[in-house]
């Protein structure tokens, strides 16, 4: 078990030192900013949205390498999704970082490294950060995201 946890804190630390879909996205037709107070995370998430698809996203922002990891992997996950299934993807990794004894929800990929947040609740909003930024950009929702 060590091993695994030795590979996904790995996965975590090179998604902080090299966040993927990192930047501006100037095609950008729905954003959503937001903070997490606790840790000083802040992030601003872009989407390129048509025909209920998510084509492109990309994040700015600073935080821990939680809350960073977690941004660059959701860009990366969500590419190419329907808003319905980047819905379930929301509803997924929330219960995978929340629930103590959850089973890790079907479809998670790489986003499974993140589910080890759970057992420490001050991380789970660092985590969940980018999520529920996610879904006010979703909803068009104009206020910044606060984990609060």
């Amino acid at each position: 078990m060590s091993d695994l946890r030795e590979l996904y804190q790995e996965v975590i630390f090179d998604h902080n030192r090299r966040p993927r879909n990192f930047g501006k996205l100037a095609s950008a037709n729905r954003t959503a900013e937001g903070f997490n107070a606790l840790c000083g995370d802040r992030l601003t998430l872009y989407l390129e949205i048509a025909d209920d698809k998510i084509h492109n996203v990309m994040f700015e922002g600073s935080g821990c390498a939680i809350s960073t990891a977690s941004a660059s992997l959701l860009t990366e996950t969500l590419k190419g999704k329907s808003l319905e299934e980047a819905e379930a993807l929301f509803q997924g990794f929330h219960k995978m970082v929340t629930e103590d004894d959850a089973p890790v929800p079907e479809g998670m990929g790489k986003l499974t490294v993140l589910a080890g947040v759970r057992e420490f609740p001050a991380r789970v909003k660092c985590a969940t950060l980018s999520w529920h930024t996610l879904q006010a950009a979703l909803h068009g929702e104009h206020a910044p995201v606060s984990t609060e």
